[in-house]
């Protein structure tokens, strides 16, 4: 049984999705309504950079999700049988729905540049931060969150479960630094900081999901053809009318990555494959179930292989 899993930010690279536009007519079309729906050049800023244009969050969520789409419709162009399960990281999300059927692409596209402008404008630069906390258990992370919390050291949260031995937190930067500083006190092993331009996921984001609410109720979303597994809730939604409820909740509720691959294996998923830029997702999976095989889709080369692994899941 197959799920396909899209990419959220960090995927971006200069050059992404050039080769599947010109391999795939589906592709090319992908790209070209991007542009005419947001009115900017998309496809030049994903194929030609400058990587500090396609490194904004507003240019790169947009430029991610086109591109996972991208890459799906030249894998359908080849018909394989559709998925059983659709689920993305973050920003994956919508291009989970596309691929469900659940949300047009024009749609999406506009919801994401949108997302990504609110998200940028919620918090001044500087004050928010993000880092990985590695080796140890979410439980741990979560508590030297809420310690800081509790000791008014500012707002600090879960935004990803990425894996048993890997959270990332976000906040207020100095709660962050706090919160590392407790978790390794407390046994983690190391930690991280990441280089993001927002506080993502955590309750600094609440102006953004409250201007995303306003563009979420100006979409139709329909049933999704196979479920879809929420970032939020970690669970298969099958009915259209609570998804923009979902997407809305999901600008600062955390990611939860590990439950939601959990939840594709109880329900007898046995093959994953990643579509879209990068690998990430396919190195989470490994690290949270080892038994389920894994594939990638992320350059127009990966096509014939795609189409085998999801031949195989049949």
């Amino acid at each position: 049984m197959l799920a396909l899993l899209f990419p959220g930010q960090g995927a971006q690279e200069v050059g992404m999705g050039r080769d599947v536009f010109d391999a795939s007519p589906a592709a090319r079309a992908t790209f070209e309504v991007a542009d005419a729906a947001l009115s900017l050049p998309l496809s030049r800023l994903c194929f030609e950079g400058p990587e500090e244009e396609l490194h904004r969050t507003e240019i790169q969520q947009p430029a991610i999700l086109t591109t996972s789409v991208a890459l799906l419709r030249a894998l359908e162009e080849r018909g394989p049988a559709p998925p059983a399960f659709v689920a993305g990281h973050s920003l994956g999300e919508y291009s989970a729905l596309v691929a469900a059927g659940a949300l047009d692409f024009e749609d999406a596209v506009r919801l994401v540049h949108a997302r990504g402008a609110f998200m940028q404008d919620a918090v001044p630069p500087g004050r928010g931060a993000m880092a990985a906390v590695m080796g140890c258990g979410p439980e741990v992370v979560a508590e030297a969150c809420a310690h800081v919390v509790r000791q008014g050291g500012g707002v600090v949260a879960p935004a990803n479960f990425n894996g048993p031995t890997q959270t990332a937190i976000s906040g207020e930067a100095a709660a962050v630094e706090l919160a590392c500083a407790r978790a390794l006190k407390e046994g983690a092993r190391r930690s991280v900081p990441l280089a993001v331009s927002a506080p993502f996921h955590c309750e600094l984001m609440a102006p953004a999901a409250a201007k995303l609410a306003v563009e979420l109720s100006r979409v139709r979303f329909r049933d999704p053809e196979v479920p879809v597994i929420s970032n939020v809730e970690a669970g298969p939604t099958r009915e259209g009318a609570g998804l923009a409820a979902l997407l809305e909740r999901q600008v600062t509720a955390p990611v939860r990555f590990t439950e939601m691959v959990a939840c594709m294996a109880a329900q007898g998923v046995t093959h994953v494959l990643e579509v879209g830029p990068g690998r990430v997702l396919t190195g989470l999976v490994a690290r949270i179930d080892r038994s389920l095989a894994r594939g990638n889709l992320s350059v127009a080369e990966d096509l014939g292989g795609a189409l085998e692994f999801a031949a195989a899941a049949a």
